[in-house]
Parts: structure tokens; C-alpha cells; sequence
């Protein structure tokens, strides 16, 4: 069958599909061509996205004869989701596989906050040896607030957990007994705002949805401690941006690391790229060799099982 590949996917995810038995095309730059995205789309019986295509009912309806959608990750932003669920339209995400990346991630961002070896690197570099300003502090005691406890915020409780961390989570939709609390020991939080005043560090690991969306805004930093951290990795837009650099500028919390952002790739001139103690990364916090390896296999095999007429585990609608 035909498959289309409209961004990045690991190359052993497309032979995989190619060894399968599948006709492949492949255009890392098609998301963002659309209209030749709309005039190809009829043809095939597979799409493989990642976050930048818009798969909305206008291109479901050009995409008829497609049978499933794959995700080449977990965010489903980007899908409207009940317009495939209409079309009888699977859609596949890559369920977990790049967890782990996402949780080192966050680590390295704590560690850098605490130890900038990478600053320290570049002022020895240029002759100095300033071993007071480069004191840094220890993560050991800190505590780390974690805005959703799916399977990635898991990952990292683990990891600070190791570190000697305090963690702390607010989820909702978690239950007394699930693993990140029964078995990780991490702390539930009955409220987000009893989250942020507790915390040293604020990692968000929650879908950008309605009641998601600009949840961490000017309301919310005046309750959190002076040298708090913000680090999202997860979607733009949970972190309202402009109320971000505003409590930064006006010292209400240290600094924060975006892995994402509501306008990506940021402006030259925003003000979220002028702030030194806001750390900007490209939405990279899921990219690994490893993770990108996985979650094109898992992609491609899940996508295979659909389009012979199975099921998917990872199936989201």
C-alpha cells in the first residue's frame, strides 16, 4: 500500500515499512507545503505525521482513501481528532517511545540550572577563575512539582527520586494508587497552586487542551518561590509566554526552559529570545537517537498491523 511521510522519520522506520511490503514517499518539508500536501494526499492509504502538519477535516476529506494516520509521537494538537474518528480513521501515536528522552531532558535542564558548566566553560575560556560565582547548589532536597503524572512524569520522579528530590505531583485524573504514587513515592498535590508554592522546580507534562492552556499565567507566578523554575516540554501555550517574561524580568521566579512555544521556531525579536535566563531549546526534549529510532518502528509497525486489518494498541481514537 501507499504510505506518506509528510516530516522527519528515522530512516529504519521507512525501510521498515519499505520491507513490509509498502510504497513509501517521503518529503520532510511537505507540512509545510500545503497545497501540494492537499493535491497528493488522495492517492495514498497511509499519512505519517509529526506536529507541524495540520490534519484537519480539510485534509481527511482530500485524504479519501486514507485508512490510518501515524503519529510520530504522543501530542495530537495538531489532529482533530473527532474529524478522524468520523472518517473511520485510526490514528496511531507512538505511545511512550520517547519518554525516557523526555525525562533526561528535564534532568539536564535542573542540573544546568544549578551547575552551567557550559557558562563556566566559556568564562575560564577567556581567562578568568571565578570559583565563587560558579558555586552552584545541589539538587539533593529540592523539590520538583510535576504538572501531569502520565508515564514521562513517571520517568523523571524516578530520576530526581535518585537524586535525592523531593517530588510532588498534580494530576487530577490520578488515582491514590497508581504507580507514581504507590510505588514512585511521589507526593500528590491537591491543588496546582499548593504545587507551586511547594516547588523549586516546575516541570509540565499535560496536553495542550481548553483547560490546559495558558495554566501556568500571571496569576500563578507571584505563588511560586522567588528562585523557582519553570520547564516545559511539553506543548506551547500551557506556559502563558508574555506573563513568563514578565515575572522573570520582574525577579517573581528565576528562570524558566522552553522546549516548546506557542509560535515555533521563535522570533528573532521576541522577547523570550532576549532573556538570559530564559533557555530555549527547538523542540528537542523527545529527540534522541534512541527515541527517534523507536518511535519511527513503532510508528511504522502499528501503522503495517492497521492497514492488514488489525488493531493497535497505540491507537488514540
Amino acid at each position: 500500500m501507499k504510505i506518506l511521510v509528510t516530516e522527519l522519520m528515522w530512516e529504519d522506520g521507512i525501510e521498515e515499512l519499505r520491507k513490509l511490503g509498502h510504497s513509501v514517499d517521503y518529503d520532510m518539508e511537505l507540512s509545510r507545503k500545503r497545497s501540494e500536501l492537499l493535491k497528493l494526499a488522495p492517492v495514498y492509504d497511509a499519512l505519517i505525521v509529526r506536529n507541524e502538519t495540520r490534519v484537519d477535516p480539510e485534509l481527511l476529506d482530500a485524504a479519501k482513501n486514507v485508512k490510518v494516520i501515524g503519529r510520530l509521537g504522543v501530542g495530537l494538537d495538531n489532529i482533530n481528532l473527532e474529524a478522524a474518528k468520523e472518517r473511520n480513521m485510526p490514528v496511531i501515536a507512538a505511545k511512550n517511545a520517547n519518554a525516557t528522552s523526555v525525562a533526561e531532558y528535564v534532568m539536564a535542564a535542573m542540573m544546568d540550572a544549578y551547575r552551567p558548566l557550559a557558562e563556566a566553560d566559556t568564562d575560564v575560556r577567556q581567562g578568568n577563575w571565578d570559583r565563587k560565582f560558579f558555586t552552584g547548589f545541589e539538587l539533593n532536597k529540592r523539590t520538583l512539582g510535576l504538572i501531569g503524572m502520565g508515564e514521562i512524569a513517571h520517568r523523571v520522579a524516578r530520576r530526581a527520586k535518585a537524586f535525592g528530590m523531593e517530588v510532588i505531583g498534580y494530576d487530577p485524573f490520578v488515582a491514590p494508587f497508581d504507580h507514581i504514587l504507590a510505588e514512585t513515592g511521589v507526593r500528590p498535590a491537591e491543588t496546582l497552586d499548593e504545587l507551586l508554592q511547594a516547588s523549586d522546580f516546575v516541570s509540565v507534562h499535560v496536553p495542550l487542551t481548553k483547560a490546559t492552556k495558558h495554566m501556568i499565567n500571571r496569576e500563578k507566578f507571584p505563588l511560586m518561590k522567588p528562585h523557582a523554575y519553570v520547564i516545559n516540554s511539553a506543548r506551547g501555550g500551557i506556559v502563558h509566554e508574555q506573563d513568563l517574561v514578565e515575572a522573570i524580568q520582574s525577579k517573581t521566579i528565576a528562570g524558566a526552559y522552553l522546549d516548546v512555544l506557542e509560535k515555533e521556531p521563535v522570533e528573532p525579536d521576541s522577547p523570550l529570545a532576549q532573556i538570559e535566563s530564559i533557555r530555549l531549546s527547538p523542540h528537542i526534549a523527545g529527540l534522541t537517537d534512541e527515541s527517534q529510532s523507536r518511535t519511527a518502528m513503532l510508528v511504522a509497525q502499528e501503522v503495517d498491523k492497521v492497514l492488514n486489518g488489525g488493531k493497535s494498541l497505540c491507537a488514540v481514537v
